[in-house]
């Protein structure tokens, strides 16, 4: 089969994970085709991440993406894969009712969970300055209405907190608190600045945690191991693979430029067959074969015995 999900079961993957010992490695996607590449190499989730789909397409990570732009993007992401998906949904595409409209949305097509923030719109990128926060009563009933629209008490919800940032690790220990009686099952403290800070949430918030690792951000790159240690459930790694890809398409292009041809750079490249064999082209291509072969055997039938 060409589609291997019956039912989609991502919620219900992500639950277990939420059970099971152990933190859990999630690489940013930002397309069907990275996602497909992370559940290749073995990962048990992804995250799709605001920030690396919106740049896909070209643009600032400041609450522009649509939640239909989003979920299109997801779709394609969920049919190519097996594993559970988590979406970032900025600050839910406005207040309590149209995060209900969101989950719905995402449920729907099998995400397996979203993760909501606290800024206001236009919402900045988590490890810049400038940010500021709506209050936490009203970041709670965002949660509460997450929790109120999801039909899958499986589908899991991700709370990210801000607050380090703009009013200090105190107040981002009490929002997160408040955000579990909220109904949240996960918080994401966001943009911690030292590997102390991230021990001490773990610390005095004890509920499943997860971690931001983003590069050239304010918090420091912590092997899994050691977030594992401290009592991090999930380690996100958002918009590695994006940043990668593009520093490979520029030096690609570059030597194009220069010299005319890619041929320097063919024991760089995902191969014809890999790229085939990752996006099972052969299987298609059967299939198309196997209804070709089943409706000719029946064309060629006489025309009296072809419904008998």
């Amino acid at each position: 089969m060409l589609v291997k999900k019956s039912e989609k079961r991502g919620p219900g993957l992500l639950r277990e994970e939420l059970k099971r010992p152990g933190i859990v490695l999630v690489p940013g996607v930002f397309n069907a085709l990275t996602a497909l590449m992370a559940q290749d190499l073995g990962f048990r989730a992804v995250y799709v991440s605001g920030a690396a789909v919106t740049a896909s397409m070209a643009l600032p990570d400041l609450g522009l993406i649509t939640m239909d732009e989003m979920v299109r993007a997801v779709k394609y992401i969920v049919d190519a894969v097996d594993i559970p998906v988590i979406v970032d949904i900025d600050t839910g595409y406005g207040e309590a009712l149209n995060v209900m409209r969101a989950v719905r949305e995402f449920e729907a097509i099998g995400a397996a969970g979203v993760q909501l923030e606290d800024q206001v719109l236009p919402k900045k990128c988590g490890h810049l300055s400038g940010k500021a926060l709506i209050p936490p009563d009203e970041m709670a009933k965002k949660i509460r209405a997450t929790v109120e629209a999801r039909r899958n008490p499986d589908f899991v919800i991700i709370a990210r907190t801000d607050a380090v940032g703009v009013t200090g690790f105190e107040d981002a220990v009490e929002r997160a608190l408040l955000y579990l009686e909220a109904g949240a099952d996960v918080i994401f403290p966001e943009a911690l600045r030292s590997e102390e800070e991230f021990r001490e949430f773990a610390r005095r918030v004890k509920a499943p945690l997860l971690a931001n690792m983003t590069e050239f951000g304010v918090s420091p790159l912590i092997p899994a191991k050691k977030l594992e240690e401290f009592g991090y459930k999930f380690v996100i790694f958002p918009v590695t693979a994006l940043r990668v890809a593009m520093y490979a398409i520029r030096e690609v292009f570059k030597t194009i430029l220069r010299e005319g041809t890619q041929a320097s750079w063919l024991d760089k490249m995902f191969t014809r067959k890999e790229l085939y064999e990752l996006i099972k082209y052969y299987d298609y291509e059967r299939i198309d074969g196997e209804i070709s072969s089943y409706i000719d055997n029946i064309y060629k039938k006489p025309r009296g015995e072809r419904h008998g």
